[in-house]
């Protein structure tokens, strides 16, 4: 059941008593009655959360997790970490763009409370760079306007309010009732305030870890204290580097190699343990041993064995990672020594430091006049420029030995608006951190990051006048861009592919940037899914009782609410070639830029497409974990999507799958693989017989085939030998395939290969990576074979549609039931046929009587059919990995562990074979919010148009390490032939409806030899064919309808060709698409 909505915080009026706090002793267990925690309370309009404790809601456990929601999150943090995270209470101060942005991403996440802060009052300003203010909330307190709102994100996350002046006491009074802060964040606060808060941060036991993070037009920064001593229980989450070992040498140091399976991913001074080692067995005493000389396949061992057994097979050599311990420095130290910046662009090396001063001259700006630099003032841009100086002189070796003015201007124009996009961005940034110190996982930013966009604005100078605030929701961006831009951007008409986690976060962005939301504009946006529960750790538009509704429907209302202007239309057609129809010619060609925000590479492979063929500007995306990546794609300026790809991803051979499997995911990819065939495929085909018998049977006689036979033979076992009619024949039937999979097929195979079998070269069978298996005895006391039986027993069930009994799932009850079951003996049978070759697809074995077995086989299945009822069917079942309850992942995870216990594998919890088998894309909203928000910083320069190459930015980022690579795109890469040149972005276009002959002369005239063109999938035209010739005064659009099967819509007026050509060298010469316009 679907938690319900519980009260969030309310308001109180100024002045008014909240009930009396509790302070208890940090470090102690009494509770001590404080009355003036209540004064205090009451004087700074701090509201304590109503409802249940956060640890409470939806009927949990204190430390239970709702895998079912976090599982994307927790296949990035494991649950451990989440469990610390759910222990954390955090402190948001200034909720602004940057701090609601941050908040919402704490509350995804799940901590444990978090209390807001911030002492003014909603303004029309800052609508452009807040989602969760209206034009009702102006003049209402910030903290207040938004806690009801962040509240409905998660329901069992704390959320409070302090609506008065934040001081140290709160820090101390407030933090005990509902845990310590393990956390605060600052993003609008004085520095003088911000040292204040930072030493005492320091001095409590343990500290509090301090974030100070600003939006400041295009510009940023954060500063991270987590104290003197931070332990990073795991720097970068990756899973330990493992190796299968093929050798080792009895000398000092010790050389180890390993087999070229995969290459070892060690680096020197890695720590290591040896396990399964034979022969040298003093390694396997669980002592870490350094590596030196790491190579790809092979490293040195920091460890002298020449007294060492000699090594004969076998052993896995994992990593251990090691905590990393770091010294934070106190603000007030770090400002006048900052050490190394934390990069981002290396095209601004030596921006950081001018930032590093810019952000301490308009703190000094700020204190002395009281408000930020007016937008366009060059009074305003002087005057930072002289605190800047000032500062400047007193930095001693940091000391820079020009300013540049320039860049000041823009810094001071700007400083007043917290941009969408740049909150987005440093919303992910301080999420992410906060996660780091309340968690201990991944490394932390160490200790400024500072960041720019100003390629982002126009490239002509914008005018003062241009700047000056309308009295509008957009006044903020308008005061950096300029009101012309705001024009266009409300004018734009844009396409988003996808609904998702990405899709939620560009709605909340362009709504607030004005994107589409006037009557000229529109945005459309499509998604052909509905929405699930896991989605709610993520896509933050989405409420529990939305599950199940149309993601795209749901989402496009949701950001009618952020913006009432929004002009935008929501569908549910997945855009693909079979929704051209409506994803028209005239659809795409009204389009201004295309943002995907997809999951899959195929999709995003169309969609590059149709943008090169009509020219728009593609934005890309995506994330995996703490990872996204940005890609534009410019028409004429950058390659496109399709240019580069990540080679495709190393399959095991099949062989290894079914047979000799040396890691957890081929046990994971066998046992998805027998669900689906057990379960679905073959429940699917017994209905395709049931259907129509003749035409079945005559489809397995055309096949004629290994597979058809054995398709055959599944469907025979199902409705013969396997069929069940009651539960206790379901139960019998789990318990013949455990014995079937674990027990007899091991036993058949060592059988055929016993364990000192050699190849033909003589060396043993058994080598490194092949791992000698041994059968499983079954028992009703282990509670995993129990497990397995139970879930097998009630899936077969519902494909046969028998009612499950209340005992099935009693493990007592069952194993009765199981006991019942007369399991025959096995013998293994001489001549076996076990694949063994790494580069077969099949394991179906061809037989020149594969016809006469079919026949046969059909015979006997339409005599079997004669005796079942009339309409009788299966019920096939899909995998579904979301739902916890229909034991498909039990299934799976009993399959998989009893084939790891075959092979002596380590075996995995559920939740980790749901991840691996489920194909799980680990996704948390903090990558997720930055990816978007750097796109949308590019979205300012497609809009604005004129922008040259270098304006534009890619970006890699791993918030985990932290890590941020931006650089230029690639631009497309440009043929020329004769006096001619082109790229992927160009088409060739012909008027006229011309003949075959017509256009292979008219390429002819140009140096190209065509000796094959082609419509879709189809051959119109090859040289080496004789009678291809006949076709050549044939007009190419009669050909593509004739040949190619080509239905040209109404609306449009050409058809494409693909030509291949070579110039008179014989050289091949990529061509563009040809366009002939035959009206």
């Amino acid at each position: 059941m679907l938690p319900r909505k519980r009260a969030a915080g309310t308001e109180v009026e100024d002045g008014a008593a909240s009930e009396e706090v509790l302070k208890k002793t940090r470090g102690e267990d009494c509770v001590i009655s404080s009355s003036s925690s209540a004064e205090v309370a009451a004087e700074n309009n701090y509201t304590p959360p109503n409802g249940m404790d956060g640890q409470q809601a939806n009927g949990k456990s204190p430390m239970e997790i709702d895998e079912d929601l976090h599982s994307r999150q927790l296949a990035v943090y494991g649950r451990e970490t989440m469990r610390r995270l759910f222990a954390s209470s955090v402190l948001v101060s200034g909720l602004q763009g940057l701090g609601v942005e941050i908040a919402k991403n704490l509350v995804l996440a799940g901590v444990k409370s978090i209390t807001l802060h911030d002492e003014n009052n909603v303004e029309l300003w800052d609508l452009s760079g807040s989602f969760y203010f209206s034009e009702d909330d102006v003049g209402k307190n910030r903290a207040m306007a938004c806690v009801l709102k962040l509240q409905e994100l998660n329901n069992a996350v704390t959320i409070s309010t302090i609506a008065g002046v934040l001081s140290k006491e709160h820090l101390s009074d407030f933090q005990m009732p509902y845990g310590w802060f393990k956390a605060v964040v600052f993003t609008d606060i004085s520095l003088e305030k911000a040292i204040e808060f930072d030493d005492y941060c320091r001095n409590q036991r343990p500290p509090i870890a301090l974030i100070k993070s600003e939006v400041r037009g295009l510009f940023g920064s954060v500063f991270c204290d987590f104290g003197p001593n931070f332990t990073v229980l795991d720097v970068d989450g990756e899973e330990p580097h493992t190796g299968i070992i093929a050798s080792i040498s009895n000398d000092n140091p010790a050389f180890v190699s390993c087999v070229d399976d995969e290459r070892l991913e060690f680096q020197d001074g890695d720590l290591v343990v040896f396990s399964e080692v034979q022969g040298m067995t003093e390694l396997n005493d669980g002592k870490p041993r350094k590596v030196v000389s790491a190579r790809p396949y092979s490293f040195a061992l920091e460890e002298d064995t020449t007294g060492f057994g000699i090594y004969k097979r076998g052993g896995i050599v994992t990593q251990i990672k090691q905590p990393k311990v770091l010294q934070f420095k106190r603000l007030k130290d770090a400002l006048g020594d900052p050490g190394d910046f934390l990069l981002s662009d290396f095209s601004k090396f030596d921006r950081p430091i001018v930032l590093h001063l810019a952000f301490q001259a308009l703190d000094a700006f700020r204190h002395e006049l009281g408000r930020f630099p007016a937008a366009g003032s060059e009074e305003d841009a002087q005057k930072l420029v002289e605190f800047a100086v000032k500062i400047n002189e007193g930095a001693g070796d940091n000391k820079m030995e020009e300013i540049d003015r320039k860049l000041f201007y823009h810094f001071a124009s700007g400083s007043r608006a917290v941009l969408n996009p740049m909150a987005a961005i440093f919303g992910g940034i301080v999420g992410q951190e906060i996660m780091k110190a309340c968690s201990g996982k991944f490394h932390p930013l160490y200790q400024f990051f500072y960041f720019d966009s100003l390629e982002s604005l126009p490239p002509k100078p914008l005018e003062r006048d241009d700047l000056k605030p309308l009295n509008s929701r957009y006044d903020a961006q308008i005061s950096v861009f300029g009101a012309k831009l705001q024009k266009k951007l409300e004018d734009a008409k844009a396409f988003i592919v996808g609904a998702g986690a990405l899709g939620c976060e560009f709605l909340k962005n362009l709504a607030l940037m004005g994107v589409c939301c006037s009557q000229k504009g529109k945005l459309t946006i499509t998604d052909d899914d509905v929405i699930e529960k896991s989605n709610l750790s993520r896509q933050f538009l989405f409420r529990d009782w939305n599950i199940g509704q149309a993601k795209s429907t749901v989402a496009a209302a949701a950001a009618s609410t952020i913006n009432p202007a929004l002009h935008i239309a929501a569908l549910q057609n997945r855009a693909s070639p079979d929704t051209e129809n409506f994803f028209d010619d005239a659809f795409w060609e009204n389009l201004d830029v295309v943002i995907n925000a997809l999951d899959n590479v195929t999709a995003r492979m169309y969609i590059d497409g149709r943008c090169l063929y009509f020219q728009k500007p593609l934005l890309e995306s995506g994330t995996l974990g703490t990872k996204c990546n940005t890609q534009m794609v410019i028409p004429h300026l950058t390659e496109n999507y399709g240019a580069s790809r990540d080679p495709p991803e190393k399959q095991a051979p099949m062989c290894t799958v079914h047979s000799f499997p040396h890691n957890i995911d081929h046990c994971l990819t066998w046992a998805r693989s027998e669900f689906e065939g057990m379960l679905e495929k073959t429940p699917n085909e017994v209905n395709k017989f049931l259907t129509n018998p003749s035409d079945y049977a005559n489809s397995m006689k055309t096949a004629g085939d290994a597979q058809a036979r054995d398709l055959l033979e599944h469907v025979i076992e199902c409705l013969e030998k396997d069929r069940c009619e009651s539960f206790q024949d379901c139960v019998m039937w789990a318990r013949l395939r455990f014995e079937d999979y674990f027990s007899n097929r091991v036993k058949q195979l060592t059988f055929t290969f016993p364990e000192d079998a050699v190849t033909s070269t003589g060396a043993l069978f058994w080598s490194a990576p092949k791992r000698f298996p041994q059968p499983l005895q079954f028992s009703t006391i282990d509670p995993t074979h129990v497990d397995f039986t139970m879930s097998a027993a009630i899936l077969r069930a519902g494909t046969f549609g028998i009612p499950i009994p209340d005992w099935a799932t009693n493990p007592d009850k069952l194993a009765d039931a199981i006991n019942k079951v007369i399991v025959p003996d096995f013998v293994p049978k001489q001549g076996v046929n076990i694949v063994t070759d790494e580069k077969a697809t099949s394991l179906s074995t061809a037989s020149i009587d594969d016809a006469a077995v079919i026949n046969e086989l059909i015979a006997r299945l339409e005599e079997f059919a004669k005796r079942l009822p009339p309409g009788y069917r299966l019920n096939p079942i899909q995998f579904e990995k979301d739902d916890d309850t229909n034991f498909h992942m039990d299934l799976i995870a009993g399959l998989a562990n009893m084939r790891a216990r075959n092979y002596r594998i380590p075996e995995v919890d559920k939740l980790k074979a749901k991840f691996i088998a489920g194909r799980i894309i680990p996704a948390i909203a903090t990558s997720t919010a930055m990816s978007t928000g750097l796109v949308c910083l590019e979205l300012y320069k497609v809009i604005t148009g004129g922008n040259k190459l270098e304006a534009y930015r890619n970006t890699f980022a791993n918030l985990a390490l932290p890590l941020f690579s931006i650089a230029e795109p690639v631009p497309p890469k440009l043929i020329k032939h004769q006096d001619m040149s082109w790229t992927v972005w160009d088409r060739w276009t012909i008027h006229g409806n011309i003949t075959l002959r017509e256009l292979l002369n008219w390429l002819k005239e140009r140096g190209l030899n065509a000796y094959s063109i082609s419509c879709g999938t189809s051959l119109l035209y090859n040289s080496m064919f004789q009678r291809h010739k006949e076709r050549l005064d044939k007009k190419v659009v009669d050909l593509a309808k004739e040949v190619a099967r080509l239905e040209i819509p109404s609306y449009r007026q050409h058809v494409d060709v693909v030509v291949a050509c070579e110039d008179d060298e014989d050289n091949d010469i990529d061509i563009p698409l040809i366009s002939i316009y035959f009206c």
